[in-house]
């Protein structure tokens, strides 16, 4: 059963806090918060992991299985057994979560790791699915995208939080309380779910898994993978290319089956819910470019590593901060803020090439400030159009796919985050970052890594002008 609410005039953040919602909204944004923090606390301490257990050669899979594993989750809450709730779905997903982070505190070597980041991945996935999940179920109409700028805006906190987390327990074994400290929270969690959330009961129609689907989703995202790894220029056209492949399939597949991932209108271009979901994915890949920033800022402009990473944390900020003043859009000025964010990320991505990739080791305090202003134009860029976007999937769906298409905006993030940072990784090897390597290698790496996600984002702006002009 929803919660009962009445329908607010004026959609204000306070207000997810207002008439009972407050257990559910921190409950839920727990959720995004956990992963949020997680990611960043293990990228700031792989460093100390691997000086203690060994495995850098499995460093990068990481991320990689975690990734795929953040997508199986949000699929398997598409195609749950059904009549299971949503709020029986929590409760599996902060089970698992702990779980992952039990096995990787103990963890004696790195392929133990790599088995808990997998299994932590898969309740993430789950967790992250169900704030978006329960959106309809907790909130009216004009709290939705304050819900979602809300979500955006535990993300920029992680940010900063989750790299001086890292810090904490950098030291010898110590990283291991970094994931065994977070177990108590997930428990409590899992007691509070059934109690704080609405059962969100299950109202989908019946239908078989699609398997296939399934599989070339995670083919494509392994493909990738690989490719950003991958020693020579054929070998990454060729997994590139088996990854597009396989996405390609998918939509073939999707169009023809009754079992599906993805609400029947999401194949149809010319349906404003697909558009939303197009224009989605190819910000997140855009944005995913970031995460080479803090090794050019340290080898073209000698900026140290701990500024360099605040510096890049600017782009979750820029998010937060265009998320949390547009929440209140609606109508046509929501529909605006999606086309000035697609315009905003691609230009300042294009541009970022232009600055990041000129060499001034001795350092250029106004080049270092362009950079970071261009970052911080990324993020704002993503949360100008974020929430709207998410309110297009949950209003233009139709009722029986309700549940479908809001379980699908994670599955959609999680997609773009994975091509996005391969992509990136293509592009970079590609391009020098590796051969000639060095600073020449660098400054011709960035300028092409950031010129061509730049165009990624620009590809979404014609299609959320389109938006706009069949509103």
């Amino acid at each position: 059963m929803k919660i009962p609410d009445p329908v607010l005039p004026t959609p204000r953040l306070r207000d997810l806090f207002a008439s009972g919602r407050t257990a559910a909204t921190l409950l839920l944004g727990a959720g995004v918060g956990l992963e949020a923090l997680e990611f960043y606390v293990t990228t700031s301490l792989m460093p100390s992991m691997v000086r203690d257990i060994g495995g850098l050669e499995l460093l990068a899979w990481t991320s990689s299985l975690f990734v795929a594993a953040v997508v199986l989750g949000s699929i398997c809450v598409v195609i749950r057994p059904r009549n299971v709730t949503l709020n029986q779905t929590y409760v599996a997903g902060t089970i698992l979560f702990g779980l992952g982070c039990a096995i990787i505190g103990l963890a004696p070597d790195m392929l133990v790791v790599l088995i808990g980041r997998a299994v932590q991945g898969f309740g993430a996935g789950l967790l992250v699915t169900m704030a978006y999940s329960f959106i309809r179920f907790v909130y009216p109409p004009g709290l939705q995208n304050a819900a979602s700028a809300f979500y955006s805006a535990l993300w920029g906190v992680s940010v900063f939080l989750g790299p001086s987390m890292g810090g904490m327990f950098a030291a010898g074994s110590q990283w291991r309380w970094a994931f065994l400290v977070l177990i108590p929270f997930a428990v409590l969690m899992a007691l509070c779910a059934p109690r704080w959330l609405p059962r969100g009961e299950d109202d989908r129609g019946s239908q078989a898994i699609p398997v296939v689907q399934i599989g070339l989703v995670i083919g494509s995202i392994l493909a990738i993978s690989f490719a950003s790894t991958a020693e020579t220029d054929g070998a990454r056209a060729v997994l590139v290319a088996a990854g597009v492949t396989a996405i390609v399939l998918l939509l073939l597949r999707e169009r023809r089956s009754r079992a599906r991932l993805f609400p029947v209108q999401a194949t149809w271009l010319s349906h404003p819910l697909a558009k939303a979901y197009l224009v989605m994915f190819l910000v997140i890949v855009a944005l995913n470019s970031d995460i080479y920033a803090p090794y050019f800022l340290q080898t073209l402009q000698g900026v140290t590593p701990l500024l360099a990473g605040y510096i890049v944390a600017l782009v979750a900020l820029g998010w937060t901060a265009a998320g949390l003043g547009t929440a209140s859009f609606t109508g046509r000025r929501a529909l605006l803020s999606i086309v000035a964010g697609a315009a905003l990320c691609g230009v300042s991505t294009l541009v970022l090439g232009l600055v990041i990739s000129v060499a001034e080791p001795a350092g250029s305090a106004a080049r270092v400030v362009a950079v970071a202003l261009l970052l911080f134009g990324m993020g704002a860029g993503i949360g100008l159009g974020w929430a709207h976007l998410v309110s297009l999937v949950l209003t233009r769906a139709d009722a029986a796919e309700a549940d479908k298409a809001s379980a699908s905006v994670n599955l959609i993030q999680s997609l773009g985050a994975a091509f996005g940072a391969a992509i990136a990784g293509v592009i970079a090897n590609a391009t020098g970052v590796v051969d000639p390597g060095g600073v020449a290698g660098a400054a011709r790496a960035g300028f092409w890594l950031y010129v061509l996600m730049g165009l990624s984002a620009l590809a979404g702006l014609p299609v959320a002008i389109s938006l706009l002009r069949k509103s």
